[in-house]
């Protein structure tokens, strides 16, 4: 049997890792400086535990644009490198310098915010540029090295007249990569991928205004001065203690994030743990629309305060990223590119982390000034009915504080329902009957028939809230919902109920063999009931069940999940004996007559259900006019 080691060659791995390394070319800068906080973060520790003698004092990275010479600086103030460094962590490919630093100092460093992870960051440079350079002089007192490679695997290392401690990178920009010369593509860059970088970043310069001197003219223009133009934000507020930080500081920092966004949050949560994994990060509830698909990827993720994707998924519970935000962990495992989640067992941790800390903070929000939460629960019910929805542990924690309003505006938790309507809101098996109106202006006819019959209806009318019900009936027992023109409406045991039909057994019989008759559409399942003479004399209803299931196909469950198809048209008329046009349908002789008051009065129902359409409706409005003349 024979062993060895397999052998990499330079030759071969070199082309690789310039064009496949990353997906994403124009990441090369985020890398680049992403290593020169490091380099920057380093000496920052090794100072403050006395083990360099160099003055930190207040370094920053600049990045500078050679146009004429087709050449990008990337310039710190760090650590540096001897001869022997840059033989060691440029020319060993994939040696992390950041991870010997990491190991080196474990325990002192390891807040140090050091973010390099591969050692393979460096060489994306390749990818935008045929020749790279490194000048480099370390924060020791040895000789400045300069460093020369083309792209192949030859290098060339000299000595340096650099006289200033840190490193300058100079990319020699290829002709197929001159947009990365380009002021306004390294900004957005800068601004995309290093907003919130812990070093202060300088790309170009700046006018200011200064105060006018005294005694100056009002017509005087102010003098200006440049200055530095700083594209981050170094202590951004995720950063820091939420007990430093007040709600303007939030506010402030939601324009920032979203400078196009107007409104105002509804509330933040501030993120903040360090065992059993690291995280920070603020999240913000905006005022959101039933429209849930064009919501998703506007909350940020870093690490270590680099940016790295907006697309959160995995890390943040799906009926979460709705939300806006930041979450910052280095903890989350990323591979090489630092641009896709590795699905771990911490990647679960923390997205259950965030679970129950949202949970918590709306719990918190509800028992604290439950009028606030009211006013707010319909900007942010689709995000908690959509996570009762999805998880099981938030939904046990939201059912205290989730909010069923009625059509009235009242709220009410799914406890004080029970409690509320128990008594004149049951079947004949004594089961609950929670009615509700999915929309208040179309069914308000509906909804005034029943409160007519003391009976209360709720308002729910997002757009996955039959899916909520059929859970909430699953996981409750003994209750159930109807849509308030639904079937179960007329099954209800009412607390009243002193209607006596005015029609014989005799004449109910020649009434419904007679709409049968004349009714051509025979989705329609004809009931006769003895109902307030006030109320509407033809009333259609739905199955609640095929009504649920056909919402459920519309938005991505039910029906369609059984493989049912296409859901049926079935419905209920229900019409009420004791009705003066009902008791004229039955005693006019005249059969022309007869058909004419049913089927319009089968119209008027089906137009206040909003079945009535294209030719029919036409119909019935020519009708309606002939019957006014």
């Amino acid at each position: 049997m024979a062993t060895g080691k397999i052998n990499v060659s330079v030759d071969n791995i070199f082309p690789l890792i310039k064009k496949f390394l990353y997906s994403d070319h124009e990441i090369f800068l985020r890398e680049l400086v992403s290593n020169a906080t490091d380099a920057t973060l380093k000496l920052k520790h090794l100072t403050s535990i006395g083990e360099s003698k160099s003055e930190y004092g207040s370094p920053i990275i600049e990045v500078k644009i050679d146009k004429e010479g087709k050449k990008l600086h990337v310039i710190d103030q760090g650590l540096g490198m001897t001869e022997e460094e840059v033989k060691k962590y440029i020319n060993e490919v994939a040696f992390s310098g950041a991870e010997e630093f990491l190991d080196k100092y474990k325990d002192s460093a390891k807040d140090s915010g050091i973010i390099g992870h591969f050692g393979l960051g460096f060489y994306s440079a390749f990818m935008v540029a045929h020749k790279v350079e490194i000048i480099s002089k370390s924060h020791t007192d040895a000789p400045a090295v300069h460093w020369t490679c083309d792209g192949s695997p030859n290098f060339e290392l000299e000595a340096s007249d650099k006289t200033t401690r840190g490193t300058e990178i100079v990319l020699h920009i290829a002709d197929d990569s001159t947009e990365f010369l380009e002021k306004s593509r390294i900004t957005s860059l800068l601004t995309k991928y290093n907003k919130f970088m812990p070093i202060p970043i300088k790309f170009g310069t700046k006018t200011e205004t200064l105060p006018k001197p005294e005694g100056a003219k009002e017509e005087d223009k102010a003098p200006t001065q440049e200055v530095d133009n700083i594209i981050n934000n170094p202590t951004p507020a995720w950063t820091k203690q939420p007990a430093d930080l007040e709600t303007k500081d939030y506010q402030e920092f939601y324009r920032e994030l979203y400078p196009m966004q107007f409104e105002e949050p509804l509330f933040h949560i501030h993120l903040n743990v360090d065992y059993p994994f690291n995280l920070t990060g603020i999240l913000y509830f905006p005022r959101l629309t039933n429209d849930m698909s064009v919501q998703k990827d506007r909350i940020q993720l870093y690490q270590n305060q680099v940016y790295v994707t907006d697309n959160v998924e995995g890390i943040v519970p799906e009926f979460l990223m709705m939300l806006r935000g930041v979450v910052d962990s280095p903890d989350i495992p990323l591979n090489v590119s630092r641009s896709y989640l590795q699905a771990d067992g911490a990647v679960k941790k923390i997205s259950s982390y965030i679970t129950r800390k949202v949970a918590d903070k709306l719990s918190s929000l509800f028992k604290n000034n439950r009028e606030d939460f009211e006013a707010k629960w319909n900007d942010i019910k689709i995000v908690i009915e959509y996570g009762m929805l999805s998880e099981d542990k938030f939904f046990e924690k939201a059912d205290k504080f989730a909010l069923y309003p009625t059509v009235d505006g009242k709220f009410y938790t799914f406890e004080e329902l029970q409690e509320k309507f128990k008594a004149n809101q049951t079947d004949k098996d004594g089961n609950l009957v929670l009615l509700y109106a999915s929309d208040k202006e179309a069914q308000h006819s509906y909804i005034e028939a029943a409160k007519a019959k003391d009976f209360d209806v709720l308002l729910l009318d997002s757009p996955i809230i039959s899916h909520l019900m059929q859970k909430l009936e699953t996981s409750k027992e003994n209750i159930s919902f109807a849509r308030v023109d639904a079937d179960h409406l007329d099954n209800l045991i009412k607390k009243e109920d002193t209607q006596i039909s005015k029609l014989s057994d005799e004449e109910k019989d020649t009434l419904k063999k007679e709409l049968e008759e004349t009714i051509a559409n025979k989705s329609y399942t004809i009931q006769l009931e003895a109902m307030d003479s006030s109320a509407s004399p033809f009333i259609i209803t739905e199955p609640e069940f095929m009504r649920r299931m056909k919402e459920m196909q519309q938005t991505g469950g039910g029906g369609g999940m059984f493989g049912m198809g296409k859901m049926p048209e079935m419905y209920n008329l229900i019409v009420n004996t004791n009705h003066e046009l009902v008791s004229e349908i039955l005693t006019t002789k005249t059969a022309k007559k007869k058909e004419r008051l049913i089927n319009q009065s089968l119209d008027l129902a089906r137009l206040s259900k909003g079945l009535l359409k294209g030719e029919e409706l036409t119909n019935f409005i020519k009708r309606s006019y002939q019957m006014v003349k």
